[in-house]
């Protein structure tokens, strides 16, 4: 893309053409170099939308909790964008992609933009195209940004690395709980929604997930995530989700741990950035093949040979410490 298709690129994308938006994640989607061009340029407009994570299990309804809550900040006259994660491809189809259909209403709003995205081999996790393409959509201008992951392993660690407000979804009878709890899952969440709460074990879901928080709760000064029961798909209970998010902004902003927290995940972001553009380079054969063979004839420890690869890339020497 030459420079002046570039600029008009961004003059429509300044004027609120949707259409100039997709096409700019789609360029950084495909690694295309003019959509990081971009994004250096749109990073500067971008940290003022609130980003709120949404995870759970399959068939947990995240994708109507979405729509529903969606809804509401429209109400408000919010402009809201929804980068929603698939496990597979968006272009191979699957089963997840028919509860997007759910939004195609909400894809008529001029100002809601919903973009599905594949993990691209992030093994379940947020990918760096979902990543930047929020940074997109924060510059676009939305008031709030939704993430939404299927809840497997990484893909909720990643979640709470770009989220300010993490929403925990699950539903009676998938016999989660314990392997939840093993997870981690309960430190992730701030705020934890039981839908599909018209079935029958609602109610012991709820009070085991309220028992579990309150046996981790370490000072009472801190942030109580509540448990709130939900029938998505009718609208049920959705309106105390958004009065828990609210809550939970002003909770972070009067404390001022919404800035610290930004920090501390854009530190995290800054040194996995670092990480992927070394994979990057290592995965290019960039003098990596003849270290590898030395390693494998036991001629190097992989700890040396880690060193000398740095080495190599940085053209500089390498002091690090073995730790």
């Amino acid at each position: 893309m030459g420079s002046h298709a570039l600029e008009q690129l961004l003059q429509e994308f300044y004027r609120g053409s949707k259409m100039a938006a997709a096409r700019i994640i789609s360029l950084v989607e495909r690694n295309d170099p003019a959509g990081r061009e971009i994004l250096k340029q749109l990073y500067s407009k971008s940290g003022q939308g609130y980003i709120i994570g949404i995870t759970g299990p399959a068939g947990s309804g995240k994708s109507t909790l979405t729509d529903s809550l969606v809804k509401l900040l429209r109400q408000q006259n919010r402009r809201v964008g929804v980068v929603a994660v698939d496990p597979t491809s968006p272009f191979t189809g699957g089963a997840l992609l028919g509860d997007r259909v759910r939004m195609g209403e909400l894809s008529l709003d001029s100002e809601v933009f919903i973009r599905s995205m594949g993990t691209r081999g992030n093994l379940g996790g947020l990918s760096w195209a979902a990543r930047d393409a929020l940074v997109v959509l924060d510059a676009f201008g939305c008031d709030y940004l939704f993430v939404e992951t299927v809840g497997a392993g990484q893909s909720q660690v990643d979640v709470a690395r770009v989220a300010d407000t993490v929403i925990m979804v699950d539903v009676p009878g998938l016999g989660d709980d314990i392997q939840a709890a093993k997870a981690g899952i309960m430190e992730i969440g701030d705020i934890f929604v039981v839908n599909k709460a018209d079935r029958g074990d609602a109610d012991k879901l709820v009070r085991y997930l309220q028992s579990t928080l309150e046996l981790g709760q370490q000072n009472d000064d801190e942030w109580q995530p509540p448990v709130l029961k939900t029938i998505a798909w009718q609208g049920t209970g959705v309106e105390d989700v958004l009065k828990g998010i609210m809550a939970h902004r002003r909770h972070l902003e009067q404390s001022g741990l919404i800035v610290s927290r930004r920090k501390q995940r854009l530190k995290e972001e800054v040194i996995l950035q670092v990480e992927r553009l070394v994979q990057m380079r290592l995965s290019e054969g960039f003098q990596s093949e003849e270290v590898l063979s030395r390693v494998y004839c036991r001629e190097l420890d992989p700890w040396t040979a880690a060193k000398t690869m740095i080495n190599s890339l940085s053209g500089k020497k390498c002091e690090a410490r073995n730790p």
